[in-house]
């Protein structure tokens, strides 16, 4: 963990569940005060009482939904209206949906592209310029292993994440003459209620990682100034391998994994 957060504002989306509470658990411990955001507004103020005591740092809560087009706007403008300035944004919120494309609702499936990508770019795009102004800030980005591929049945989320990645990559080369660092954290199967949330519980991955060890990796990835880290040997392997293979032939395999049976 960077010493040089300790004392700064963090801004993290989705913090109510899984690698967001993590995450939110990591920062508060290294003394970084926190803009708590997401969907479920009581399982934030509760999770913003526990830092508080436990660490004695600030913690406030703004409810967005981040699938609506204005909510970026409304999570800068109540940093701004408290003078808030943030130095670690956290670009946490997320989610996939599975099935055949026809199969999934369309507003489902806007929905993911406005959460995944378009709050992402916005929220980066409003936060970015005071951080160049102050010479200092960083951002992290949740992408997925699923970014180095296409996935069959969660295609629109894989597609999501690969954009989460290149964005990612893209920006930290972009922000490294302001001292700004931009890392994609790239998590495979990891205990959270992400896969129920989607709908594919059943192929939830046995040794799954848990959403501490996610955080942590993340956190001291974007420290060490890297623009995107893999968590878990495994999974690291796993997404590099693929480069050697035909492109089609890997997205055969990953159908056949992932493929509906019709018969249920």
């Amino acid at each position: 963990m960077d010493k040089a957060w300790r004392g700064r504002w963090a801004l993290l989306t989705g913090a109510s569940a899984g690698i967001g509470v993590a995450l939110a658990n990591e920062l508060a411990a290294s003394g970084v005060h926190l803009v708590l955001t997401a969907r479920r507004v009581n399982r934030l103020e509760e999770l913003a009482r526990t830092l508080r005591a436990k660490h004695s740092i600030q913690a406030v809560v703004f409810a967005a939904d981040l699938a609506l087009a204005e909510a970026p706007a409304k999570i800068f403008e109540f940093t701004s209206q408290r003078g808030i300035e943030i130095d670690l944004l956290i670009n946490n919120a997320g989610f996939g949906q599975y099935g055949e494309l026809p199969q999934v609702e369309t507003q489902r499936l806007l929905d993911m592209v406005q959460v995944n990508c378009s709050a992402v770019v916005y929220l980066t795009r409003l936060y970015l310029p005071g951080m160049i102004e102050r010479r200092r800030g960083d951002i992290l980005i949740l992408a997925s292993t699923a970014s180095f591929q296409a996935v069959p049945y969660i295609s629109t989320y894989a597609a999501t994440k690969a954009f989460d990645l290149l964005f990612a990559e893209g920006l930290a080369e972009e922000m490294q003459p302001y001292g700004i660092r931009v890392c994609a954290l790239c998590p495979g199967s990891t205990e959270s209620e992400f896969h129920a949330v989607a709908g594919q519980e059943r192929f939830t991955a046995r040794n799954q990682e848990t959403a501490e060890k996610v955080a942590r990796t993340g956190l001291q990835a974007l420290a060490a100034g890297k623009s995107y880290v893999i968590s878990g040997f495994g999974n690291y392997m796993g997404a590099q391998s693929q480069r050697i293979v035909p492109r089609r032939l890997v997205t055969r395999v990953a159908a056949n994994l992932f493929r509906p049976n019709k018969k249920q």
